[in-house]
């Protein structure tokens, strides 16, 4: 069971940012939309996700063929938001629990799995505010690292909640000059595939970064960067991580 100790994110930790949650609050209800505005982002966490069911597959030994192989699995889904992983990785078997901040964003997240009839357990919680007697399977954190005041305790949070021999999954954006352009500039102005200021690109974190704040305890397993075909909307795997990246580490505790 999740610690309810204390009701409201807010009074447990000062590691959120108020201006942060009100502009995912007026988000949440868009992300669903496949024809929206922000399809293009919908498309990227669709094949995100897809990598990340593999990854997790691979390691735990599934047969991908399974109907439904995440089952027997637990994972914890930190800055769910709208539920865009926790859905598809609860179709997939998996026991997820997702948790955000966003109050706002839990509700759209609730009511979007009950329409669908998939079963998640929401909460209004942050990774701080689970007990340490609390592990999961598979953690991840995924585009919530660039928006916390204290990045390392975030991570560090959600390395604490994998269970040993688990799986850390991370997914963010790189602090480099080719991220400023692309992600930045060109997805929030130019294109606007997300709402102007969404990133700050001094919160973008290094890949090496990440690495040190998971700490010791945890390997590094895959690592891939994603680009997309602005012509077919499609996106794809790349070696480069200069823009966004994803990372799977295994937990040696």
């Amino acid at each position: 069971m999740l610690d309810k100790s204390v009701i409201s994110p807010s009074a447990a930790s000062k590691n959120l940012s108020d201006e942060e949650i009100a502009r995912f609050d007026a988000l949440a209800e868009s992300w669903w939309d496949p024809k929206g505005k922000y399809k293009t982002a919908l498309a990227f966490n669709a094949a995100r996700v897809d990598v990340m069911r593999r990854q997790i597959g691979a390691h735990f030994g599934i047969d991908d063929t399974l109907e439904q192989p995440l089952s027997g699995l637990t994972l914890l889904d930190v800055g769910c938001g709208g539920g865009l992983i926790s859905e598809p990785m609860a179709r997939a078997g998996a026991n997820v629990t997702g948790i955000d901040a966003s109050a706002v964003s839990i509700e759209v997240a609730k009511r979007h799995a009950q329409h669908n009839g998939v079963t998640v357990n929401y909460e209004h919680l942050l990774a701080s505010q689970i007990s340490r007697q609390q592990q999961y399977d598979v953690v991840i954190n995924a585009e919530v690292v660039e928006h916390v005041p204290d990045q390392p305790a975030l991570i560090q949070d959600c390395a604490r909640l994998v269970k040993p021999g688990g799986m850390l999954i991370l997914a963010t954006l790189n602090r480099t000059v080719r991220s400023y352009i692309i992600a930045i500039i060109g997805a929030e102005y130019v294109m606007r595939y997300l709402p102007a200021g969404t990133h700050s690109w001094k919160k973008f974190v290094k890949p090496a970064e990440l690495t040190d704040w998971v700490g010791p305890g945890f390997t590094l397993q895959y690592e891939t960067g994603m680009k997309l075909n602005p012509l077919s909307g499609h996106w794809s795997l790349t070696s480069s991580t200069a823009v966004n990246y994803l990372q799977c580490y295994y937990s040696q505790k």
